[in-house]
């Protein structure tokens, strides 16, 4: 009895657990389904039933192709073919090497030295050269390079990407950037043009395009990464490149780098390779400082440059200590040329540059560019720091053209002098002594030149280290001028009872160029 009570229970007991478990089982789907924040929740549609042979196409992979991008700028970039004619034969001809018979290599070293060799009759003969370049004004023909690449040439081509070449003029150069306007005739053909972007707001790992004619193969694209800014590789005054790892190599200066908006950002100029070939490390102008040379060349041939009219050297630590800096940055005037826009007494030498028209002036180098970049007769706001104290002058900017005659005459570098035995006191391993004529006619110290001169420095000397010569004059001493041997000792000396470890002299040398040194007391 029991168990027929029993069994039927627990066949019903089994019937509805069943029946719960199919419902849990529908339901399951609905509930583990994500539902987006500005959507419905909605049922899935059945999935398609496939066979093993029509798997789904996995999604693309890497980044979106550039090719879209490539299409329309390719017109715009050209290569640009040049010949000039050499004096044939004679030194500096290359020899080409002596081969074994049957050599291999033969046929390559014929190639190569063909064009490299000298007539044997010593006649001239053209010497052909090629790069890259894109065309920056449509209507006016106007064409950007590298100077290099068109340097002494007698004939410019430019040759297009369909194939189609025109003669082209030089319009003008400029060997600080490395920087040619060419000119073509638009009348000729239909030009593609492009235009410079804002290369100051590219950051590093941005993507770049490079379009160019490496080894005169034609127009080659590559895409990179910028790597680093603010590069100075010492080929110019106002180094400031773009290094990106776009594959750049010989035939690619001169052409663009673009961003991916088709934006000029850069001109290839430079590559590292020990191999002549690309390693992934190459250098472009950036356009915030090529647009405006390029404007200048297209418009007056020439480019025209602020001018400070000032001699500059680097805020090291130990300078910035003994001026009462917290912290080493700026450009420390050395000197002020004679005739220059500050002339006036508006910046003095010791002055330290921090500012300029509003633009930090963080290390030396920065000053030179952002003068240079200043429109010619522009009154700036100048910020200095001056024996310690911050203070603003306003200058008017000079033309740096008209000014380099200027300054040429003031950069004679001092020369090394044998001592002498005139000497009255002796500190921080130098022997100094009074100017009088006779120590004038020995080292040759222009008469414009006041202060007490060095005659003798000893060697492996705090004063030896810093590279202080014979024959320079000591005109201050922490910015207070000396002119006896007494003022130097006691300023010296006064130094010291403040604590102070370094001593920081302006110097002259025979000809009047200035620069500061610290020499240390301890």
């Amino acid at each position: 009895m029991t168990r027929n009570i029993v069994l039927p229970r627990l066949s019903t007991l089994l019937v509805a657990a069943t029946a719960a478990l199919m419902a849990c089982a529908v339901a399951t789907p609905y509930l583990a389904t994500p539902v987006l924040a500005q959507e419905k929740p909605r049922v899935p549609a059945p999935e398609p039933q496939t066979t093993p042979q029509e798997q789904p196409r996995a999604p693309a992979q890497g980044p979106a192709s550039v090719a879209d991008l490539a299409e329309g700028l390719l017109g715009a970039v050209v290569n640009i073919s040049t010949s000039q004619t050499v004096k044939g034969g004679g030194e500096g001809t290359v020899p080409m090497p002596q081969l074994p018979e049957g050599s291999p290599f033969q046929d390559f070293f014929d190639d190569f030295f063909k064009d490299r060799q000298g007539n044997s009759d010593g006649s001239p003969q053209k010497v052909q050269s090629l790069g890259s370049g894109f065309v920056v004004d449509a209507e006016k023909g106007i064409v950007v390079t590298n100077n290099h690449v068109i340097a002494d040439a007698d004939e410019i081509e430019v040759n297009f990407s369909d194939g189609s070449k025109l003669k082209a003029e030089l319009v003008g150069t400029d060997t600080k950037t490395d920087i040619a306007v060419l000119k073509v005739d638009p009348k000729l053909k239909k030009l593609t043009a492009v235009k410079f972007g804002d290369s100051s707001t590219m950051r590093i790992g941005d993507w770049v395009m490079a379009v160019g004619n490496p080894f005169g193969l034609g127009g080659t694209v590559t895409v990179g990464i910028i790597s680093a800014r603010n590069r100075d590789i010492n080929s110019g005054p106002y180094d400031d490149f773009i290094q990106t790892d776009a594959a750049i190599n010989r035939g690619n200066s001169g052409g663009p780098l673009f961003n991916m908006y088709g934006e000029v950002v850069g001109i290839n100029t430079a590559i590292i390779s020990p191999s002549g070939g690309s390693i992934g490390i190459g250098f472009s102008i950036p356009s915030e400082l090529a647009a405006g040379v390029v404007s200048q060349l297209a418009e007056f041939g020439e480019t025209r440059r602020g001018w400070l009219g000032v001699r500059i050297q680097p805020v090291t630590d130990e300078i910035a200590e003994s001026l009462g800096m917290k912290i080493a940055k700026g450009a420390l005037v050395a000197g002020v040329i004679k005739g220059g826009p500050v002339d006036n007494g508006s910046i003095l030498p010791g002055d330290v540059i921090t500012k300029f028209d509003g633009r930090q002036v963080d290390e030396m180098r920065d000053l030179p560019r952002v003068v240079a970049e200043s429109p010619v007769g522009k009154a700036v706001d100048v910020e200095i720091v001056r024996k310690g104290v911050e203070q603003t002058v306003k200058v008017t900017l000079g033309r740096l053209e008209d000014g380099e005659k200027l300054a040429d005459g003031e950069n004679a570098a001092p020369t090394d002098e044998e001592g002498g035995e005139i000497a009255t006191a002796s500190v921080l391993g130098m022997t100094i002594g009074e100017l009088s004529d006779e120590t004038r006619s020995k080292f040759e110290i222009g008469p414009e030149i006041s202060g007490v001169v060095i005659t003798q420095v000893e060697p492996n000397s705090p004063a030896a280290e810093r590279g202080i010569l014979a024959g320079e004059v000591i005109t201050e001493i922490a910015q207070e001028s000396v002119s006896s041997p007494k003022e130097v000792t006691d300023r010296i000396g006064k130094l010291k009872e403040q604590g102070r470890k370094n001593a920081l002299l302006m110097l002259a040398s025979k000809t009047g160029e200035l620069r500061f040194v610290t020499v240390r007391m301890d």
